[in-house]
Formats: structure tokens, sequence, C-alpha cells
């Protein structure tokens, strides 16, 4: 008989009914997974490759995060759930809000909390993460998952086109320690063994985790990339790294999954099909998306009716006719 557990998908309070036998990430295990989770075998599943080449290049808003430079409220909890290392933290009623975002290409007006963030790791240095950025394959790559506060929980978010954002984040190994990362660091011996976890001791600041350089991101619209693959999914992942020692990236290799170690513990890339991903480049024209009145968030989600270059070709002739008026 096979042996059920309960499994966090991101350590907060959406659970899922699993397997090992359906849900692990050898090839066979990956192949096997639709057949449990029909989701799974969808047309808008993630990860995939990212291709500055191929990605539609708009001047698109910021990504504002609010409150990423506050310490999160404690109690924070740090899992290791046998498919990945997982922050939960619990909203309580001393703290008026967590951490949350809105702009970049998400629908006006609406905001996304902080419902928690878990890692993808490789057991070498030429792979880990999930997405793939320019045919590199990182280290390791973070996902800090955030529910749109329009929905009262994840499994209600989940269940909507616009319930959830993931930041993805690279991280790159270089040849010295990234101390800003000590806290989760730190805590990894404790949750040496499957299905253990640790009330985290120290200040945690969610800026800690995110690279410098924020300006350039990639967005489209995916799934979660573990069972039960929701394609609920706005993803928007930064191009710049954040950089990680090999040292510390061992600590994170030394953890168990219960019968081997915890490691390339990543999705295979998934078929791009007919979706498009945008780059945000603010020189990448002079539309001015705002000041022509298009809904960024509601073309988005009608990806698939909108012909993005027909917008950008109508938008640039009424810019050249205005040009030509005001001469």
């Amino acid at each position: 008989m096979q042996a059920t557990f309960v499994w966090f998908i991101i350590g907060t309070t959406c659970i899922v009914q699993s397997s090992t036998a359906y849900f692990g990430y050898k090839k066979r295990q990956q192949h096997i997974w639709p057949r449990k989770f029909k989701e799974c075998g969808g047309k808008m599943q993630s990860p995939i490759a990212l291709s500055t080449s191929k990605s539609i290049a708009l001047s698109l808003p910021a990504l504002e995060m609010i409150g990423f430079h506050d310490v999160l409220p404690h109690p924070i909890t740090l899992t290791n759930n046998g498919h990945s290392v997982a922050l939960n933290v619990v909203k309580n009623s001393t703290h008026h809000r967590l951490p949350y975002i809105f702009g970049a290409i998400l629908n006006e007006n609406q905001q996304y909390e902080l419902e928690g963030l878990h890692f993808h790791w490789g057991n070498k240095n030429n792979r880990g993460s999930e997405h793939v950025l320019n045919d590199m394959r990182y280290s390791m790559e973070m996902h800090i998952i955030h529910r749109n506060i329009a929905y009262s929980n994840m499994a209600d978010a989940s269940a909507h086109e616009d319930g959830l954002v993931v930041l993805g984040i690279f991280f790159q190994v270089q040849e010295s320690d990234n101390e800003m990362i000590n806290p989760i660091l730190k805590h990894l011996p404790s949750i040496q063994w499957i299905n253990t976890e640790v009330i985290l001791n120290t200040s945690v600041i969610l800026n800690s985790f995110i690279p410098k350089n924020t300006e350039t991101y990639y967005t489209y619209r995916g799934s979660l990339t573990t069972p039960p693959c929701s394609e609920t999914i706005t993803w928007v992942i930064f191009s710049t790294p954040v950089s990680i020692s090999f040292k510390q990236m061992t600590r994170f290799r030394m953890l168990s999954n219960g019968e081997d170690k915890l490691g390339d513990n990543y999705r295979k890339l998934q078929n791009i099909g007919k979706r498009k991903v945008y780059v945000r480049n603010v020189a990448a024209s002079k539309i001015d998306l705002k000041k022509y009145k298009l809904d960024i968030g509601s073309a988005f989600w009608s990806i698939e009716r909108i012909d993005w270059v027909r917008v950008i070709i109508d938008l640039s002739n009424k810019i050249q006719k205005n040009d030509v008026e005001q001469r």
C-alpha cells in the first residue's frame, strides 16, 4: 500500500491529498502527474523557457512591492515537506497588512497579499531553477506566492484566473556568501528530515531575497508548477539573479525527502503553446499604455483574443499622428 500524506502547496492553508507515486520529480513520476491531477496536462502549464528575443517588449508599469522592507510578523515557520523548503507567514491581529504587490501587468486597483514562499534547486550548480532564461538554467529558483485580496483564502483564489501572482527569483552561485539569506539558511539543519518544521527565531525581511534590479521582468499566464497545477497564476519573473555561494547551496542539498536527498525538485519545461510572454523594457518604445487608456490587466487575461502586435502598431500610429498634428 502506498503511503498517503498531506502536502502544503506553499506551506499555507491550501492542501492537497497526494501520494509519493504520483508526485515526485523523477522523469517517470512527472509523466504521470496528469493521471492523478488532470490540470497538470493543460495547455497553460508552467514552467516555460523564457527568451528575450521571443518576448514582446513593452513599457509596462513597475511592480510595486509594499512592505517588503518590513520585518515579517511572527510566528514564521520553515517546513521540509519532502518536495521543497517552504516558509509560511501567518497574519496576526497586531499587523494591519502583510507585504503586498500591485502594478505591472495586473488589473488596475487589484492588490495581492503575501501567502508564503518556497524553493526549487538542483543537486548540481548547472540546474535547479524551474524557468529557463535565454537557455540559462540557474542553480535555484524561489517562488513568492501572493493571493488576490478579493478572495478570502488560497483555495478560493486558486479557482479564479486572477487569483494568484507568483514572483520568480533566480539564484546564481557566486564565490562569496550572501549574508542576506542567512535567516533561512541557519534553520535548515533543524528541518533536515521530511515533514519537519521549525519556528524561526530571527527577523525575516522579504526584500532580502529580492534582486537589486527589479526594473526588468518577464510576465505570462501560467500555472502552479506542482500538483494540482492550477492554471490561475500570473507569473512575474525578474531577470536579475540573487547571489548564493556553493557552500550555502550545499545547505539545501543536505536535506532529505524521506527516500533520498531533497534536490532536483524542479518540473520539466512545459510547452508555451499560443501564449505570449511580455518583458518589461521601459526603453522599448514611446508608447504610453496608460495615456492611451489600454486596460493592461483586462487585455492580459483576454490574451487569447488579443493581437498585441496590432495593438502596438495602432498605438504607434496614434503617436505619429499626434506628433504630426502638434507640428
